[in-house]
């Protein structure tokens, strides 16, 4: 891990420039919110193909559709809470639907929005987006995999949802990094429990991950940044292999990446299984570090939740 720290919204910005540069057929749409996504990067650089549509998410992805319908690959974004709440139904039928070939890129997702409160902290993204059929719902880790994921989107035929941040986080890639659309990276091995984490708390899952190893726990650590379609090989194999898994994400522990490691193991290896994420709770005003302590978001949450699915597994039958 690097102790550079780069936000995946910085790291959106950077790639859409590198993307456009490679394919004319790149356009970039914002809702009045371009310095803040970044996408001001491309606007700059592609002016012709920036479409500022002002405070009308709606409007924006309907037109993104149309643009998507005349053979463009049009990268729509805004606001987490506004490009999944706001629009939704945009989304879902002008968009998801006719399976049509946009790319919907949302910053400021989770509560490490700070200061801004529970209004514009979206905990509730990753469910609204999973549940519509047909879209691809992605969480890079970091910059590195933000990138390379970016360029993915791109290259996949159909609707992608990419979740994005505003703060600063470490990357824990190089160069050598590479990110699979539908596919788990295992980041650390370990046969005695499985910790499948996403964005922000993937950093916060090899922290855990290094603090176990400390007490004789080891932790195999899973970088889940496709939430859908979820790697079930890779989740079933960590099952059976520990015993035990652990989900951590910076979202509702309702309907988020929790909830799809659950539905498979329900179906396939039912094993102890923790979640850490949000309970059913607004976020509030604060800075990152105070939120993720009091929403119990840290590493030491994290490794506490795998002591509790260690424990849990002792007495029962091995495997599933």
């Amino acid at each position: 891990m690097s102790a550079k720290l780069i936000s995946t919204r910085a790291a959106y910005g950077r790639a859409l420039v590198k993307l456009g540069r490679l394919r004319p057929e790149v356009v970039v749409l914002d809702a009045d919110l371009s310095k803040s996504t970044r996408t001001i990067d491309f606007a700059r650089e592609f002016p012709e193909r920036f479409f500022e549509m002002g405070v009308a998410e709606q409007d924006m992805m309907g037109t993104a559709a149309g643009l998507a319908a005349a053979g463009k690959i049009p990268f729509a974004s805004s606001f987490a809470i506004f490009a999944t709440g706001r629009a939704w139904e945009q989304v879902r039928n002008s968009i998801a639907y006719p399976r049509l070939n946009v790319k919907i890129a949302a910053t400021h997702a989770g509560i490490t929005v700070g200061e801004d409160g529970a209004s514009h902290q979206s905990v509730e993204d990753i469910a609204l987006m999973r549940v519509i059929p047909h879209l691809v719902v992605i969480v890079p880790a970091d910059a590195v995999e933000t990138e390379q994921a970016v360029e993915a989107a791109a290259a996949h035929p159909g609707p992608v949802y990419l979740r994005l941040g505003r703060s600063e986080v470490p990357v824990l890639f190089d160069e050598g990094y590479r990110f699979q659309l539908g596919k788990a990276a295992l980041l650390r091995e370990g046969k005695d429990v499985a910790i499948v984490a996403c964005g922000i708390m993937v950093a916060a899952a090899l922290e855990a991950a290094k603090e176990l190893a400390g007490e004789g726990i080891e932790a195999r650590v899973l970088n889940m940044s496709t939430v859908k379609p979820l790697d079930r090989e890779a989740v079933v194999a960590a099952a059976r292999q520990t015993g035990a898994v652990v989900t951590a994400e910076e979202h509702s522990v309702i309907g988020g990446l929790g909830s799809a490691v659950a539905e498979v193991l329900g179906e396939e290896c039912p094993v102890p299984l923790r979640m850490v994420g949000i309970r059913d709770q607004f976020g509030q005003s604060g800075t990152p570090a105070e939120l993720l302590r009091a929403y119990g978001l840290t590493a030491e949450d994290v490794a506490r939740a795998a002591r509790q699915a260690v424990a849990a597994k002792k007495g029962r039958a091995a495997g599933c």
